[in-house]
């Protein structure tokens, strides 16, 4: 048999004794320690791979964040902008969207390192994976510093051009004082309908809102509509046509006009409009003011809805508001049965304040507030009794028969807390709005003015909580003295009156100051 024969047997143990092949291995050329020569990075080990090669490489470490701080939103190149709350998941997409060569590495962990608010920097720790050679694989963190520089949005840059809205709303009331528009305002806020105007100007009797576009006057129109008792009227101004293409740019005005009438007011209500809305006695007084104007009967508890249509059709103004109101004594108080929610029906005998000590007159009424009233009480209401009030629904209750002997002489409105001309002590502060006041720098006089329909409102929130339920109060950011944080009361030196306080379980702990000034 031949050396070459094919068909000789071959030993299977002996094929599969064979020795293994291992792989080449080499020695790493700055430690010397024994690596795979095949999967090695530049004769490198691992070790050595991280002390030497760094896979962040081409990442900036430093750049530039634009931010708009009239109305607080970040620039997103390249033209649009965003609002992000520091170091909020917005804010840390924003970041890694700036660097340029991120997208070359795999992220495994990105997370802001806290900086002093006012030193405009933002300083982002990132940590990346990269693969330097066949199955070496390097993870590394570093550190990203970003300076936050200031730059006007092209939104806030057209609030301080001239000619630049395209509509405006003009919300206007016309009454002596601005406790309606007040609650407005605070609806407004609460709700956020203000945050697509370019400016707010206060202009007399109101206030006037512009918008740089048509539907965000509109919604803000139906808005108003949605809360209050108002009337709109619409009007257009062409600004420019194109005479090749008949393409119009117009601007719209819309004029918002609320009722004349605020809460706690004196009304008299026609004869035929009385009847109308339920039967009730044409002389009564404005408890509320929502969608709709409400009406209470004192005497009798009878309350009527004179919804925003009916009141349009047939207009009527009020005998006497707030700053008419006069201080009496509760001399004597009987409580009647009859009660309706948070009213007591009962019959109060009274005296002026002004004229204890000089005579013995009294008055002698039907009141709502039997459940508050005790003797001794100071409480405000109109004296009816010698009054002129020049007015054709009036004059029309004291011509008639039916009417003209159901005019009391005195009408209780609400419970008289005796307090300090403006309270310092408040636990609670509310939002106001950010306005321009444009030409109309207040006088003195109006000034005060102002100030005291603000202090009127704060009161009316503290005793009414049903007006308190529908608004936004924060806590104020002084220590609140340790008999604030229940519902109750504070006695004076002698120990006879009580002031209502808000408990500090209806008050929202952050305060947002954008857009709105603090006022406490």
């Amino acid at each position: 048999m031949s050396a070459m024969d094919l068909d000789a047997p071959v030993s299977i143990a002996s094929h599969f004794n064979k020795p293994e092949q291992t792989g080449a291995t080499i020695l790493c050329c700055e430690c010397g320690s024994s690596i795979d020569g095949t999967t090695s990075a530049g004769a490198l080990c691992y070790d050595c791979v991280k002390l030497t090669v760094d896979v962040s490489q081409g990442i900036q470490r430093e750049a530039t964040l634009h931010f708009c701080r009239d109305c607080d939103r970040w620039l997103l190149p390249p033209s649009s902008w965003i609002v992000a709350a520091p170091e909020s998941r917005e804010l840390l997409a924003l970041c890694l969207k700036k660097l340029r060569g991120l997208h070359k590495v795999r992220i495994i962990d990105a997370s802001f390192i806290w900086t002093e608010p006012h030193s405009r920097r933002v300083k982002v720790k990132l940590t990346i994976q990269d693969s330097v050679s066949e199955g070496v694989v390097l993870q590394q963190a570093f550190e990203v510093e970003y300076v936050v520089a200031y730059q006007q949005c092209p939104d806030c840059a057209k609030s301080y051009t001239a000619n630049t809205w395209r509509a405006c709303v003009q919300v206007r009331q016309k009454v002596p004082h601005k406790r309606t528009f007040l609650y407005l305002e605070q609806l407004v806020l609460k709700h956020g309908a203000h945050k697509d105007t370019i400016n707010i100007k206060e202009v007399k009797d109101g206030l006037d809102f512009f918008f740089a576009a048509r539907n965000q006057a509109e919604k803000f129109v139906d808005f108003l509509t949605s809360v209050a008792p108002v009337r709109m009227k619409k009007s257009q101004e062409l600004i420019s046509m194109d005479i090749h293409t008949s393409t119009k740019s117009y601007k719209f005005s819309y004029s918002v006009e609320l009722v004349p009438i605020c809460k706690d007011d004196l009304v008299a209500i026609p004869i035929k409009l009385a009847k109308q809305v339920g039967n009730i006695k044409p002389l009564g007084l404005c408890y509320r003011i929502g969608t709709s104007v409400n009406i209470l009967d004192p005497t009798t508890l009878q309350t009527a809805d004179v919804s925003t249509p009916i009141y349009w059709r047939a207009p009527f103004t009020p005998l006497a508001d707030v700053q008419e109101l006069v201080e009496f004594i509760v001399m004597d108080i009987d409580l009647l049965p009859t009660q309706k929610g948070r009213w007591q029906l009962a019959e109060a005998t009274v005296a002026k304040a002004t004229d204890l000590g000089s005579n013995d007159r009294t008055f002698y009424t039907r009141t709502h507030l039997g459940n508050v009233l005790h003797p001794g009480d100071s409480v405000m209401g109109y004296m009816l009794t010698g009054t002129n009030f020049n007015n054709p629904n009036f004059d029309a209750l004291e011509a008639s028969n039916s009417y003209s002997s159901q005019i009391p002489d005195v009408m209780l409105v609400k419970k008289f807390y005796a307090r300090k001309k403006k309270s310092k002590n408040r636990n609670w502060r509310l939002k106001r709005m950010a306005r321009d006041e444009g030409d109309l720098l207040p006088k003195k006089a109006d000034q005060e003015r102002m100030d005291r329909d603000y202090e009127m409102f704060l009161r009316d929130v503290e005793e009414d909580t049903e007006l308190r339920n529908t608004l936004a109060l924060f806590k104020a950011q002084q220590k609140a003295k340790a008999d604030a944080e229940a519902m109750s009361v504070v006695e004076t030196s002698d120990g006879e009156d009580e002031t209502p306080k808000i408990n500090m379980e209806e008050l929202l702990d952050d305060f947002d100051d954008l857009q709105v000034k603090d006022d406490r």
